[in-house]
């Protein structure tokens, strides 16, 4: 993974500043800290700042086509680029480096914005077609990668983090009122949502063209599970394990393709540790593992951790993390994420990117989506349990207008009652901010295409959902990406491998919740890989000390953003809920209630940190 960024000069104006991209490119340097490029041209120029993974001597970006008509910056991997080289080649087709990206550019000049139809692999690019003066950006199916863009004075802005547009002079700080709203109702933020007012980030397979018509976005891929009534997969059980398995076999040996060291993260859970047997099952020798433990039995998986190492031989590296660690990389995080968060998490996230660059690791294997795909959550299991108790009685009112609303049907239940979390928001806001409530509701605004829930099995309603509202901007965004590249470490994730993923889609629901047993189908695959006491384990969910903890340990200036001085200077919250809930949370006893109860400190508290990262507009006296 790289650092992208760029200008397009939509409507006449200024000619495009060198001075103004190469401080686009500055900002993302920790996303690419072996190279760097700036290509300018009449109405664009493209800068990238490189990850050095394949082909170290000649992958240098902006890359170009033979007679320059073509330039690409590209973030990301693509997997199956040895197959389409070798058809490109024998076409006529002339490559100048080793990199997989260059393919990208003889693809389109063969098919054009279809060539994204043929590509396996985890990107953001930007195409500019000087022939026909337009740019051509795309982000990858899941969004592993992630692509920020916005419109400022006739000029189009992208980049790979929000901090490269807010480096052109053109770009307003505003915060975006729906986007925190996003962030408190949601596991966090959703395409084309972020915090910051006007800038967009481009959903998971989407693509953009750009020109002097302006900017239009289209999907061109989505992930379709199949109409509940549509025929069952004829195949037995044995049949679909087998190809479950070597299709993950598969996508871990095209993330094994590097010209770097590449290790993998250990977390003591199925999905992780499945990829690094994995790994070593496609040849990988002497691979370093990552973990995080912490000092609180109720947290801590080095037990399990350490039973995975053992097992494949590899060498281990363990990192504590203590409440010193997480309030000392708060900051740091949200930098990175550029948006509040919920739980510290993230902060182990931070702590083993940097372990794995320490070790002389730039890529790791990791397991995200999982969950998703094979009902790993237990949010399936609470589904499973109101289904067995017979026909759910429909919500009325509010409840169901806003499901209506949101998912095109009453009877879909994703997480959480939504009117009750109505009221527990507009209490949290402060006056001025809640009186405009109706007004930046993220419920006003749509969250995904209701068609695709529609006429589903509900185990695959909640697994779509789950993929469009936690995987792509949250667990493989602000929480996997950015914090991977905080430290210029790459990671990749085979279960978002697009064969896995279509595969899984297909499969019967029972095979992924069979009875209330979750990832059915992939802990029989597993079993043949792994030690018995990491298929059987309950699923365990990441979790580290929060707010309550940091309050008790009396940080200075988590008591100072947390001040009524300071949240009525910010001015979004309102200061007797924030004092209200500090009271709460010291209590010695108190403690959240696992994933039913959020931590609304923690929000008020990284949200204090963006205001002041970022420069936000301050709205109290």
């Amino acid at each position: 993974m790289c650092g992208i960024c760029g200008v397009f000069r939509i409507t006449g104006g200024e000619p495009v500043s060198r001075t103004v991209v190469e401080a686009m490119t500055r900002t993302i340097l920790h996303r690419g800290p072996d190279d760097s490029g700036v290509a300018l041209f009449d109405r664009a120029a493209l800068g990238f700042r490189r990850l050095s993974i394949i082909d170290l001597d000649t992958g240098h970006q902006p890359l170009s086509n033979e007679d320059g008509t073509l330039w690409l910056v590209c973030n990301g991997e693509i997997y199956n680029y040895r197959a389409l080289r070798e058809e490109l080649a024998a076409k006529g087709h002339r490559f100048r480096t080793r990199t997989d990206v260059e393919v990208l550019l003889h693809l389109y000049e063969e098919e054009g914005e279809a060539m994204l139809d043929r590509l396996n692999g985890q990107f953001a690019f930007a195409i500019l077609d000087t022939r026909r003066d337009r740019l051509f950006l795309a982000r990858d199916q899941f969004g592993v990668a992630p692509l920020f863009y916005t419109v400022a004075g006739g000029t189009f802005l992208f980049g790979s983090e929000v901090k490269a547009i807010l480096a052109h002079p053109g770009v307003e700080r505003r915060v975006d009122l729906t986007g925190l709203d996003q962030v408190i109702a949601l596991p966090g933020l959703v395409s084309p949502r972020t915090m910051f007012a006007g800038i967009e980030s481009l959903p998971p397979g989407h693509a953009l063209t750009v020109d002097g018509d302006g900017v239009r976005s289209r999907r061109y891929w989505d992930l379709v599970y199949p109409a509940e009534a549509s025929p069952a997969d004829p195949r037995s059980e044995e049949e679909i394990r087998e190809e479950l398995t070597h299709r993950l076999r598969e996508a871990v040996r095209r993330r094994l393709q590097a010209d770097v060291p590449v290790g993998a993260y250990l977390s003591g859970g199925l999905d992780s540790s499945l990829v690094a047997a994995l790994m070593r099952q496609c040849g990988a020798e002497a691979i370093e593992t990552f973990s995080i433990a912490f000092a609180d039995r109720l947290l801590d998986e080095r037990e399990h951790q350490r039973l995975m190492a053992r097992h494949l031989g590899s060498r281990h590296h363990e990192i504590e993390l203590d409440d010193a660690g997480i309030e000392g990389r708060l900051r740091a995080v949200i930098r990175h994420c550029e948006c509040p968060i919920k739980e510290s998490y993230n902060t182990a996230s931070l702590a083993l990117s940097a372990a794995a660059r320490a070790a002389g690791v730039p890529v790791v294997l990791s397991g995200e989506g999982a969950d998703e795909l094979f009902a790993g959550y237990i949010g399936y299991r609470y589904d499973a349990f109101r289904r067995a108790r017979g026909p759910m009685v429909p919500p009325q009112g509010r409840e169901a207008a806003l499901r209506r609303a949101l998912w095109g049907d009453e009877t879909v239940f994703y997480e959480k009652h939504l009117a009750d979390h109505e009221s527990v928001r507009r209490g949290l806001y402060a006056p001025d901010i809640a009186a405009g409530f109706a007004d930046f509701e993220f419920a006003r605004f749509g969250l995904i295409d209701p068609a695709m829930l529609r006429g589903r099995h509900p185990l695959h309603q909640r697994a779509y959902l789950d993929l469009k509202l936690r995987l792509g901007d949250h667990l493989v965004g602000d929480h996997g990406d950015r914090m991977l590249l905080g430290n210029s470490v790459e990671g990749r994730f085979p279960f978002l491998d697009v064969e896995v993923a279509d595969l899984a889609a297909r499969m019967p629901p029972e095979l992924k919740l069979n009875g209330f047993t979750e990832k059915y189908i992939l802990k029989q695959a597993a079993r043949l890989l792994l030690p018995q006491g990491i298929v059987e384990r309950e699923k365990y969910a990441f979790a580290a000390p929060g707010s309550p903890q940091l309050l008790r340990a009396g940080v200075p200036w988590v008591e100072e953003l947390l001040s009524p001085g300071t949240v009525r200077r910010h001015g979004y919250f309102d200061v007797g809920m924030v004092e209200a809930l500090k009271a709460r949370y010291r209590e010695p006893d108190f403690t959240l209630a696992g994933a039913n109860e959020e931590d609304l400190l923690m929000i008020v508290l990284t949200f204090g940190l963006f205001v002041e990262e970022f420069d936000m507009p301050r709205l109290g006296a």
